[in-house]
């Protein structure tokens, strides 16, 4: 049985790429995320997904863009992700709509939070572009206020890591693996796996965070179906 009724499930744009040196994104790849998301709704969980943009806009640092600018090009870049996957979900014969919180009618639907429940309760997938549709918010913070907005169980955030861990893995040999702390840890140490401003969210309205590798597609139905694997943040006060 699954764990959870109704997921926002947030996908690493970076991930997408799936390493591929050539284009921003493997569409082969995209193809096994949606199938996976296919098992999950068979099994009759709600989803929602969220796109991230690492692959194509890593925002304003090094470069003399204004914040507010590149931050509105990393919005449109997320569209580009949720486009992509939107078809490849659509192929995996699934129902989808992407919806975004700036207008932009050609391509996408305006996000309203009572047409995309009813959208998740009629078995369609919504993919929320343009993060939270404001400058200075990860995407990471938008899918954890997405989350509560549209009471899901949990905020599940797919990335190119396979957990949290004390420090970065890739730089310090003796950083160790965690597999369940609160948010207010993560912000007490400045573990930044996830988006501070998210965990301080994730705090204050008590929803549960599931950060896992999306190096494997089936992690998503895996962590759906209860799997622990990756890092849990929930909890008070205290790790």
């Amino acid at each position: 049985m699954p764990a959870y009724k109704r997921v926002l499930l947030k996908l690493s744009g970076e991930a997408l790429r799936n390493g591929a040196p050539d284009s921003i994104l493997d569409f082969s790849y995209t193809d096994s995320v949606a199938a996976q998301i296919r098992r999950c709704r068979e099994a009759g969980v709600q989803v929602a997904l969220m796109l991230g943009a690492g692959n194509i806009w890593r925002g304003a640092r090094g470069t003399a863009v204004n914040r507010t600018r590149a931050d509105h090009m990393g919005m449109l870049a997320t569209v580009i992700n949720s486009i992509a996957v939107k078809d490849a979900l659509l192929r995996a014969g699934l129902d989808a709509h992407v919806m975004t919180p700036v207008v932009m009618e050609t391509f996408t639907e305006p996000y309203l939070r009572d047409r995309a429940v009813e959208y998740l309760e009629q078995g369609s997938i919504v993919l929320l572009a343009g993060g939270s549709g404001a400058p200075f918010f990860s995407t990471d913070t938008a899918a954890v206020l997405r989350a509560c907005e549209l009471e899901a169980d949990a905020a599940l955030m797919a990335k190119n890591i396979d957990a949290i861990y004390t420090a970065d893995p890739r730089k310090d040999p003796t950083a160790q693996r965690l597999t369940k702390v609160t948010p207010m840890y993560l912000i007490e140490h400045n573990l930044t796996a996830i988006d501070l401003t998210a965990a301080a969210f994730a705090q204050v309205h008590g929803i549960p965070v599931h950060v896992f590798g999306l190096d494997d597609p089936e992690n998503i139905y895996k962590v759906i179906m209860g799997d622990t694997l990756g890092t849990i943040v929930q909890g008070g006060n205290e790790s």
